[in-house]
């Protein structure tokens, strides 16, 4: 097949169009997640350990519910929640905070020109950057308990499992997020929607507590599933494998979905806003 000297050069000028879309897109995530980062941790002499204490609190409070006073019959319990509420929190703040991602930013999206698709992703990142920083707390109490530690397997599995949560979260997010703009209550029903999901996922119980006939629940929970990655990737340095190629069929839907419904809302946000 044969090309004239036009063509070639026409071929050339969108290959370079597109390398500078992806870089600016590229820059533009990166600023805003800088920017984002920046402002949780300003003038918060304990920032991080903050966003270390949510889950630690909560693993204290149902560590004293469920192991002390109802006995749930779990081994190394405290390791067990934290290895489940550390993935979940990265996982529910950014679905939670980006119900106003694009309500945040009404003074940029009115008179900058730019994809507002990056401003849920920049709120995810952010978060992701937290939960990385919690890893070594994990590693910490795995230590503590006397389990061992697969490295090897959690350098592999944590970037895999990072982006599949990323897809989800943006997936969800950016539906969500549209929507939320043009009906406010939408907000409350999604806060409603991750507590149920929150106790429909295996955090609190291991998942063979679940009768068979529940089974479904789990089944069909987006979240469930590669929150059980996490705690089985950590506990044993193992990863079910069909969870894992779930968890990215279902954020690949989410983020089908999101990008149809930001697409024809997004001509509206400035007017809304």
């Amino acid at each position: 097949m044969f090309y004239n000297d036009d063509v070639k050069i026409e071929v050339m000028i969108d290959f370079k169009e597109y390398k500078s879309n992806i870089r600016y897109f590229y820059d533009l995530v990166m600023v805003l997640t800088n920017k984002e980062i920046k402002v949780r941790y300003k003038n918060s002499v304990f920032g991080y350990l903050w966003s270390l204490a949510n889950p630690l609190f909560f693993a204290l409070i149902y560590f004293t519910a469920f192991k002390t006073f109802m006995r749930v019959d779990i081994d190394n319990y405290t390791i067990f929640l934290i290895c489940g509420l550390f993935p979940w929190q990265w996982m529910n703040n950014s679905i939670n905070n980006n119900l106003f991602a694009f309500l945040g930013s009404a003074q940029i999206i009115k008179k900058t020109n730019f994809p507002r698709s990056v401003l849920p992703l920049s709120n995810i990142l952010m978060e992701g950057f937290n939960f990385i920083l919690s890893i070594p707390i994990i590693i910490v109490f795995l230590l503590f308990y006397n389990i061992k530690i697969n490295y090897g397997s959690i350098i592999f599995w944590t970037p895999l499992l990072m982006v599949s949560q990323i897809i989800i979260s943006y997936g969800i997010s950016l539906i969500f997020s549209s929507i939320n703009l043009f009906f406010r209550d939408i907000e409350r029903f999604v806060q409603l929607g991750m507590m149920m999901l929150f106790y429909a996922t295996p955090i609190l119980y291991a998942e063979h507590m679940v009768p068979e006939k529940y089974k479904w629940i789990i089944e069909y929970n987006p979240l469930a599933k590669i929150t059980l990655c996490w705690r089985e990737l950590f506990m044993t340095g193992n990863v079910n494998i069909e969870y894992f190629q779930s968890s990215i069929i279902y954020g690949f839907i989410f983020c089908i979905l999101g990008f149809i419904i930001f697409n024809k809302l997004k001509y509206r946000f400035a007017e809304v806003l």
